[in-house]
């Protein structure tokens, strides 16, 4: 597998790919080159069986301070019409989706800023696990720009409720680890530094289970499974019936011997 991305440091351990975004210095600001490394390295993952866990996590201080607002003035002034900036806003979305069909269970591993874009990545992860050093924001309207970053607002929706998603983006407020769990932002919270040995075995766990299961299971709780959920991949469901049925007569086999 590449690992040779300008803006990540790539790890393989097992089954488990842990993926950190690499620009301390920057707060792991989400630029331009971020999202092509992180597409680049998630569509490879698309035809990587082995992987079956991603770890998302920040190099630094902080998972990820938002989108690199620094480059926006470059990108206008590169084509004022605003068709670099809308390429990029592009680029973002396809991300997102990317993160949340992939097969493999994703797992984003917090710490410190989880702000704006940072945000929108980690809430696109199956998993999300932080300590209590974590602060959330989502300062898009203070910004006087709409929530639009990675097609997040819908996803949110969905974690958090719209109520809850409501009040954090007309507030801007920042909040915790604690309250980030109370609105499901977080699965789970944990000490400063019990975090890697946390997520370590969470990812292992998860590593353990049938990947055949895993994606239904993943398609099952996809926001349009109310629709899609009678429309399952039929062979896969069959095909993990039949193992089951095969390891039962098995074990009866060895049994009656």
């Amino acid at each position: 597998m590449r690992t040779d991305f300008k803006t990540l440091r790539v790890t393989l351990n097992g089954p488990v790919l842990t993926v950190e975004l690499n620009r301390p210095d920057h707060g792991n600001a989400v630029d331009g080159q971020v999202l092509i490394d992180l597409l680049d390295l998630l569509r490879a993952l698309e035809e990587d069986t082995a992987v079956r866990v991603v770890v998302l996590s920040g190099a630094g201080d902080h998972f990820c301070q938002g989108g690199d607002r620094s480059e926006f003035p470059a990108l206008l002034a590169q084509e004022p019409g605003g068709q670099a900036l809308r390429a990029l806003a592009a680029r973002a979305h396809r991300v997102c989706a990317a993160l949340a069909e992939l097969g493999a269970v994703t797992i984003a591993r917090l710490h410190g800023d989880v702000i704006g874009a940072g945000l929108g990545l980690a809430v696109f992860c199956d998993l999300r696990i932080g300590d209590e050093s974590c602060r959330f924001r989502m300062p898009e309207v203070g910004l006087r720009v709409p929530p639009a970053w990675g097609g997040v607002l819908p996803r949110l929706v969905e974690e958090a409720g719209r109520a809850t998603v409501r009040k954090l983006l007309l507030t801007s407020e920042e909040f915790d680890a604690e309250k980030a769990e109370k609105f499901s932002i977080l699965h789970e919270v944990v000490p400063v530094g019990h975090l890697n040995a946390r997520v370590d075995q969470v990812a292992r766990l998860v590593a353990r289970r049938d990947p055949a299961t895993v994606q239904i299971t993943k398609r099952m709780l996809s926001a349009d499974a109310h629709r899609t959920a009678g429309l399952l991949d039929e062979e896969l469901l069959t095909a993990a019936i039949s193992r089951q049925s095969s390891g039962s007569r098995g074990r009866a086999v060895r049994a009656g011997q």
